[in-house]
């Protein structure tokens, strides 16, 4: 039987020396936790808040993720990919989220606020109606994604070919069109 944790503040835990029980977590805040290279495979968190929580390299095979808040995480080489995607809700503010994969995920109208996406894949991911405001999406893939009315008018460092993503409706600044062009090498002046 799986383990019922409700309410409760997890706060300054190393879960690399102390070990993490796997169950379901409903309406917890982890506040500075140590969660990287663990295996959360299995857990399930509903309406969680992580903040200033390191999640790099955790392995989350079969995780889900129900409404879960992080905020100031560093999460880099994530797999989400790999997470139960049955009601899955993620939002992310000031969080590290660099060379990780969403491949395939539903992420319609999530939220990335002041994150670093480096080298994230995004491919064949659906994240209609999504805003990525001010964010670094560096060497980051779109690929077969759903772009529709997605926000990337404060995103940075961008490359997205409009003819390999449904983008009908996704607003950009005049100062980021050039990642709308990259395959074509042109060079674009102020």
């Amino acid at each position: 039987m799986s383990r019922i944790i409700e309410d409760k503040v997890i706060e300054n835990i190393d879960f690399s020396k102390e070990k993490f029980q796997i169950g379901e977590y409903d309406s917890c805040t982890f506040k500075n936790c140590n969660l990287s290279s663990i295996s959360l495979s299995t857990a399930t968190f509903i309406e969680c808040l992580f903040l200033e929580c390191d999640f790099s390299n955790a392995k989350i095979q079969n995780t889900s993720f129900k409404t879960v808040k992080f905020d100031a995480c560093k999460m880099m080489g994530l797999h989400f990919d790999e997470c139960n995607p049955f009601l899955l809700s993620m939002s992310f503010e000031n969080c590290t989220l660099n060379f990780s994969s969403f491949f395939g995920l539903n992420l319609k109208t999530t939220a990335f606020n002041s994150c670093e996406l480096i080298q994230v894949e995004f491919n064949e991911v659906n994240l209609s109606g999504s805003c990525f405001s001010n964010c670094n999406l560096k060497e980051s893939s779109f690929f077969a994604a759903n772009l529709e009315a997605c926000d990337f008018t404060t995103a940075a460092n961008y490359s997205i070919d409009p003819e390999k993503n449904k983008m009908k409706s996704a607003r950009f600044s005049t100062s980021g069109l050039a990642g709308l062009l990259d395959k074509h090498r042109l060079k674009i002046e102020n």
